[in-house]
């Protein structure tokens, strides 16, 4: 399984107890919907390792207490902290209407109400405070930021999303 495949969970911050368990802080919005897990992939030296879990359950809100098969003792544990956690797309749940995640909208073809077709999206750039489209149109570039007054409509079928940019917004890069 390669990274490309799979998405990021979460992060191993700490041992919970003297047998092994581990406490991961998640990156998830629904944390509760990944206390039934029965195995994750694991980044060790850059490699996915499939590890088998035994029990999970959440701990205090985005952090869920994980017994791994593998990992029995406090040796164990260590060789673990830190690392990251994954899961493969296919076990992301399906979203729907406007909710997206980023990785599957990039080539969606972004219609704005005043300019029609603004581009390709390339990417979402999610490290500003404010999530940016990335959007390629005739060798420029324009970052359209992801809010729910901009977003208008996501067409899945039509790969297309629908968008009311603010004035001026489209012809500062394009104009």
């Amino acid at each position: 399984m390669q990274k490309s495949d799979c998405f990021y969970l979460g992060k191993v911050v700490s041992k919970y107890s003297f047998k092994g368990e581990v406490l991961v802080k998640l990156d998830a919005d629904e944390p509760e919907i990944y206390e039934n897990m029965e195995s994750v992939f694991v980044s060790i030296r850059n490699n996915l390792v499939p590890f088998f879990i035994d029990k999970c359950r959440l701990h205090k809100s985005a952090l869920l207490r994980i017994d791994f098969e593998e990992v029995k003792d406090e040796a164990a544990a260590d060789r673990i902290m830190g690392a990251e956690l994954y899961l493969p797309l296919t076990a992301l749940p399906k979203l729907k209407g406007n909710k997206f995640y980023f990785h599957e909208i990039i080539g969606f073809t972004v219609n704005d109400d005043v300019h029609g077709d603004i581009g390709l999206i390339t990417g979402v750039n999610d490290t500003t405070s404010q999530a940016l489209f990335e959007i390629e149109k005739n060798g420029k570039q324009l970052l359209i930021p992801i809010t729910d007054e901009i977003l208008t409509k996501v067409d899945r079928a039509a790969k297309t999303i629908f968008v009311t940019t603010p004035d001026g917004l489209v012809d500062l890069y394009l104009g």
